[in-house]
């Protein structure tokens, strides 16, 4: 759907960016696996969130256009960096050690689960029929994805627990990073990615895990770049707009790209199966991109930071001169009720 001027709407957008994270840690999957091959999970993993650290310090933006990490962000950032990129990633690399590249992808699914049952939990987002609906097409063809690989007797349980255990570990993340969705992503990236990258190389150090090859270290570097960076950067951006249950569902399709990469490197397991997941999680991908949710709501007052423009219905306060385009400073929203499709974003997250 699309707003007034012929904008995309809100879900549109959000289920977008939230596509793309997905494509790129999706396809990330089987590629950790190729190039961290005989290597410790914690040596896999900060290679990983330093190439991360890289991509948000590229990504960060001007001052003047994104709000900036405070201080009582800290332990909300530790919080994001422990489960995000210390046990997610160390977990994955141990389980991708014994399970196929194509089973540890089809695995990633659950984070889904994981996600949307702790936003409705921690944030009380809506989950209306279609939502419901989408997250079932989207588990079903998990499920599928699973029976598919388990008739065909490739994974080990062992590496399978593993990559559930990453699964939760990120579902926790992506639910702790939402109030983290107003700040510069680049910057959020930098600091979550340095954090990880610093807290896992010590470990590997501690425990004598080996060193990596030069050409096995800068494949883990670009796959940490693109694959954890930017994908972290468009799944907060998803999450500004979109709200953290339905970014999580649509970022469900991760797996399914991870197992259609771990096919293209030679893991030759799938058949119809496989097929009709993929037709299941694409009919979920769509109903999230054309839900359209909009009713009569009120704004209570609200004093904030974080980037705006000023012609998107809620952003109505006065400057000299009027800036063009997205800027970040503190400003106040006074009391208002309006109806508009809307998401469960920054400005809507009002109870139903």
């Amino acid at each position: 759907m699309r707003h007034a001027g012929g904008s995309p709407g809100p879900a549109a957008v959000g289920g977008l960016l939230a596509l793309l994270a997905a494509v790129l840690f999706g396809l990330s999957t089987p590629l950790v696996q190729l190039c961290g091959r005989g290597l410790g999970p914690f040596v896999t993993a900060g290679l990983l969130y330093a190439g991360a650290a890289v991509a948000g310090a590229a990504l960060r933006r001007s001052a003047e256009r994104e709000a900036r990490l405070a201080r009582a962000d800290a332990p909300r950032l530790l919080l994001v960096a422990f489960f995000g990129a210390v046990v997610g990633p160390v977990a994955l690399a141990w389980g991708l050690q014994r399970a196929s590249g194509a089973g540890a992808s089809l695995m990633l699914t659950l984070e889904a689960l994981f996600t949307a049952l702790l936003a409705r939990l921690l944030y009380r987002e809506t989950m209306e029929p279609r939502v419901v609906l989408a997250m079932l097409l989207l588990l079903g063809g998990g499920a599928l994805l699973a029976l598919d690989q388990a008739s065909a007797g490739s994974g080990q349980l062992a590496g399978l627990l593993a990559v559930l255990l990453a699964t939760a570990a990120w579902g926790a993340d992506n639910t702790a990073s939402r109030p983290l969705a107003d700040r510069d992503p680049g910057q959020v990236v930098l600091a979550k990615a340095a954090l990880g990258a610093c807290a896992t190389l010590s470990i590997a150090l501690a425990v004598g895990e080996p060193l990596p090859s030069g050409s096995a270290a800068l494949g883990l570097l670009a796959i940490g770049a693109t694959g954890y960076g930017l994908s972290l950067r468009f799944y907060l951006l998803a999450q500004r707009t979109f709200g953290a249950a339905r970014t999580g569902s649509v970022f469900a399709c991760a797996p399914f790209m991870g197992a259609a990469g771990a096919l293209a490197l030679g893991d030759r397991h799938g058949g119809w199966l496989m097929a009709a997941a993929g037709l299941l999680m694409a009919v979920g991908i769509f109903l999230h991109l054309v839900e359209r949710h909009a009713h009569e709501h009120e704004h209570e007052a609200m004093a904030h930071e974080h980037a705006h423009r000023h012609d998107d219905g809620h952003h109505d306060h006065v400057h000299d001169p009027m800036p063009a385009g997205p800027h970040s400073h503190p400003h106040v929203h006074e009391p208002r009720r309006h109806a508009h499709p809307h998401a469960p974003d920054l400005h809507h997250q009002h109870r139903h």
